[in-house]
């Protein structure tokens, strides 16, 4: 498989929009050939009857039902006659509630609702006017805001590092819109990660969406499961108008992996949809604790999973001569040079990025103000996933911020937002 097959996910299910396309690999099978070789296989082709069940899967899964709507009436099964199925964060302590402070066990994935982001909640004693109450809106303080208990409610039974709805606003999904099965079926086939620097620009991996046709891609900001639409809030689909690709990007070796994305139109800034901070020029994060976060794989090879809900891992970044000792311990051998447009995650057994991450960001707590998070890196390639002492190998977004800040004035974009707040 090709070296973007150590792109680096997080930790567990299967992905929602469809079986996520292998990721441009540009000119890295030379590359693999001697350094990079993997003993893992790629999938063989879906065809025929098989890739029409794939289809039929694809679209049953995802259910129809309009966000903040009450759930039960058609479905199958029942609740009993003294509750009501209502989104979650109308229940609070076993009874229909107005103001939408509620826990919700993810693992509770079987009971009297159809969804699991619905709940049986005894129905009031007293008249309710029917009105949808809705958690208030969280105020926006800048760029780079994570939510670490979430947006509207918190996830309980998290035991394989699901995120938080909500808390990571600026991770994007990159779709591909491809024809699939004999009657050409449009589907939006998941391509990469990516992160919102603007309402109307999208960073990622230049190896995610080389070859790439601006028409052909779609990104969807908001999105946390992505086998359901109850969240509290909607994801938003948005087309893309432009692909930039760093003019020194090596398809080989991945040097200077950096893209942007220009939007057709700007997202709606939310609770659940928000900008990343970029950091200065020269900005060095070296033993901070940062978070990526993905719909990548759990384990490397073919064995592994993608995700269904939002994963999250934190790791710690490597200093570059550290990070160049372990990686010529490996295939890569002694004379390995790690390229200044890298910069190290991880290193620690269990804990990695992995295929299906690629483009995804890598965030760090601003020293000075550890609540605002500034974008160390776009995850990139790694030797496997999760072994010990290998660490995952990012984008330096630091040495692309003077790039970054041309790109968005050539394109009249306001290149100030994503600077962090004093």
């Amino acid at each position: 498989m090709a070296m973007w097959c150590v792109l680096l996910a997080l930790t567990v299910i299967n992905f929602p929009w469809v079986a996520p396309a292998p990721q441009s690999d540009g000119g890295l099978d030379a590359l693999i050939t001697s350094a990079f070789e993997t003993n893992s296989q790629t999938a063989s082709p879906v065809t025929g009857s098989a890739l029409d069940h794939l289809i039929s899967d694809v679209f049953n899964k995802k259910t129809t039902t309009a966000p903040n709507t009450i759930l039960g009436t058609n479905n199958t099964k029942q609740p009993p006659g003294d509750c009501e199925c209502v989104p979650y964060y109308q229940c609070r302590n076993g009874t229909i509630s107005e103001n939408g402070e509620t826990l919700i066990d993810i693992r509770a994935l079987s009971g009297p609702c159809e969804n699991y982001l619905a709940v049986c909640c005894k129905i009031p004693d007293r008249t309710n006017s029917g009105e949808i109450i809705t958690p208030s809106p969280i105020e926006r303080r800048g760029c780079g805001q994570r939510h670490p208990n979430g947006v509207g409610f918190r996830i309980t039974g998290n035991s394989n590092s699901e995120a938080e709805f909500g808390e990571f606003p600026w991770m994007v999904a990159i779709l591909k819109e491809e024809p699939i099965g004999e009657n050409n079926q449009k589907l939006n086939v998941y391509q990469c990660g990516g992160s919102l620097i603007h309402k109307l620009a999208v960073l990622t991996a230049a190896h995610c969406v080389q070859g790439k046709q601006p028409s052909e891609l779609r990104i969807r900001a908001g999105e946390w499961d992505t086998q359901t639409n109850n969240e509290i809030y909607p994801h938003q689909d948005r087309t893309v108008q432009k692909v930039i690709i760093h003019e020194k990007y090596h398809a080989g070796a991945l040097f200077n992996d950096f893209a942007i994305l220009i939007l057709s139109e700007p997202v709606n800034l939310t609770d659940n949809v928000d900008l990343v901070c970029l950091p200065e020029r020269n900005d060095i994060f070296d033993n901070s604790r940062c978070f990526a976060s993905g719909w990548g794989k759990d384990i490397f090879g073919k064995e592994g999973h993608y995700q269904v809900i939002l994963k999250k891992v934190e790791l710690p970044i490597m200093p570059r001569n550290t990070c160049q000792e372990q990686l010529r311990k490996t295939r890569l051998g002694k004379y390995f040079v790690l390229h200044e447009s890298f910069i190290c995650a991880g290193g620690e057994a269990g804990k990695d990025t992995c295929k299906g991450d690629g483009g995804s960001p890598l965030v760090c707590p601003l020293r000075n103000n550890p609540t605002t998070y500034l974008q160390a890196g776009i995850v990139a390639w790694g030797i496997g996933c999760a072994e010990s002492g290998n660490p995952g190998v990012y984008a330096n977004v630091a040495i692309a911020r003077d790039w970054i800040d041309e790109q968005m004035v050539f394109n009249n974009l306001d290149n100030t937002v994503y600077k962090p707040l004093s």
